[in-house]
């Protein structure tokens, strides 16, 4: 069942990301920009180094002629391995021909607040930036919705079975705990299903062997990301698991997916549990066609924009 946005009118979204670490936030947001449902209001750096972050941002914009999406630097905490650093070497954020802002949360906080509808806030890393903008202003739950990848209930990855502590929660689990506390409609990706998503064969070659130059980055950037992490066969063979890419499908569709209303908290060991107690959300659960997924996937990667 599709989310209850009007069909014909794109879902304004603003992307929270902390790409630069794992390489599925760049999928993901090569994924976003092929997808006509949503109408990205700005992409907003998060966690550690965010100039870095933000360069990256700006550089695959660039590359894919979207600079009408503004930047934002979200807020810079903790040092963090840069393994895409290669990929923006030498690339100065002052070029970006688009609006960059400097402080992130406070453009995050401007688009909702004048937005004259809801805005979808995407979440595909720790929520430090979404914390520090709750915290100055609490109105914009009221004027948001959340769409998460976070959280592990029963699997982990690769479907493997039992919860674990999962990344983007206990990086920051105070965050994730104000971000999970909020009163707004929230719907998240866990482990359980974004864990399984993984790219292979004819389905992978589509995307290595594409010329289209957005896919042409993507690649450049996931053998940069591969030779720091000491696997620089893979992007070769298959692509990594590519949790973010259900949060943004989550944005605008679920029909591939089993959604469960579930009360959710987050311990303060970042485990994601079940408690009626918690705050009250969909998760996505189990799939209904992960295959029909990743052809979706595949599909929207390789249409143009």
């Amino acid at each position: 069942m599709a989310n209850d946005s009007p069909v014909n009118r794109p879902i304004p979204i603003i992307l929270d990301t902390d790409i630069g670490q794992d390489i599925d936030d760049t999928w993901a947001i090569a994924m976003m920009l092929r997808c006509p449902e949503l109408d990205v209001k700005l992409i907003v750096s998060d966690t550690g180094d965010t100039e870095y972050r933000a360069r990256i941002v700006a550089k695959l914009l660039e590359v894919a002629g979207r600079t009408d999406i503004p930047v934002g630097v979200g807020v810079p905490c903790g040092h963090y391995p840069q393994p895409q650093a290669g990929w923006v070497e030498g690339y100065d954020l002052a070029r970006y021909p688009g609006t960059v802002h400097q402080d992130g949360v406070n453009a995050m906080i401007e688009t909702i607040m004048a937005s004259p509808e809801p805005v979808t806030l995407i979440a595909i890393g720790p929520v430090p930036n979404l914390a520090e903008a709750l915290r100055r202003e609490p109105r914009i739950a009221q004027r948001a919705r959340f769409v998460g990848m976070h959280g592990s209930i029963c699997l982990n990855h690769d479907g493997c079975p039992g919860a674990i502590a999962e990344y983007n929660v206990e990086m920051d689990i105070p965050a994730a705990q104000a971000t999970f506390a909020a009163d707004w409609p929230m719907t998240i990706t866990p482990l359980d299903t974004c864990g399984r998503i993984r790219l292979t064969g004819e389905k992978y070659r589509k995307i290595q062997n594409s010329t289209d130059p957005i896919l042409s980055a993507l690649m450049d950037n996931y053998r940069i990301w591969a030779e720091a992490q000491h696997q620089p066969n893979l992007p070769e063979q298959q692509s990594t698991i590519l949790y973010d890419t259900v949060a943004i499908y989550l944005a605008f569709a679920d029909d591939l997916l089993v959604m469960d209303d579930l009360s959710i908290r987050v311990r303060d060991d970042g485990f994601t549990v079940v408690d009626p107690a918690g705050k009250p959300m969909r998760v996505a659960m189990d799939w209904k066609d992960l295959p029909g997924f990743e052809d979706f996937l595949v599909e929207r990667l390789i249409s143009p924009a």
